[in-house]
C-alpha cells in the first residue's frame, strides 16, 4: 500500500508565498513522474506542475515564473514553492505520483487527499 501525504496549505495574502510538500510512503519500488494538481470550486482538476524522475519539469502557463516544483528522490518527496500568489490560485492542491510498487511491473497512479490553499486579503 502506498500513501501520499500533503502538507503546507493555508491562508495567504495576495503576493505572498507558500510551500507545499508531499511525502510518499509504503511499498514503493520506485517513483516515476510526480506532480501537483489543483481543483478550484466549480472547476475541473488541472495540472499545475510536474517533474520526472530525472528532474525535468513542466508547468501550467498560469503559474510559470511563480511556482517551482522540486523532488528529493532519496526521501520520496515532492515540493511546490509558490510565490506571488494570486486569488485565482485558490484551490485544493493534490499531490500525484506514478508509483511502481514493490513486486509490481508497471507504475500506478496515487493521489494525496489534498491541501487547501486560500489566497485572500
Amino acid at each position: 500500500q502506498v500513501r501520499l501525504v500533503e502538507s503546507g496549505g493555508g491562508l495567504v495574502q495576495p503576493g505572498g508565498s507558500l510551500r507545499l510538500s508531499c511525502a510518499a510512503s509504503g511499498s514503493i519500488f520506485s517513483l516515476n513522474g510526480m506532480g501537483w494538481y489543483r481543483q478550484a470550486p466549480g472547476k475541473q482538476r488541472e495540472l499545475v506542475a510536474g517533474i520526472t524522475s530525472d528532474g525535468s519539469t513542466s508547468y501550467a502557463d498560469s503559474v510559470k515564473g511563480r511556482f517551482t516544483i522540486s523532488r528529493d528522490n532519496a526521501k520520496n518527496t515532492v515540493s511546490l514553492q509558490m510565490n506571488s500568489l494570486k486569488p485565482d490560485d485558490t484551490a485544493v492542491y493534490y499531490c500525484h505520483a506514478a508509483v511502481v510498487p514493490v513486486a509490481g511491473f508497471y507504475d500506478m497512479d496515487y493521489w494525496g487527499k489534498g491541501t487547501l490553499v486560500t489566497v485572500s486579503s
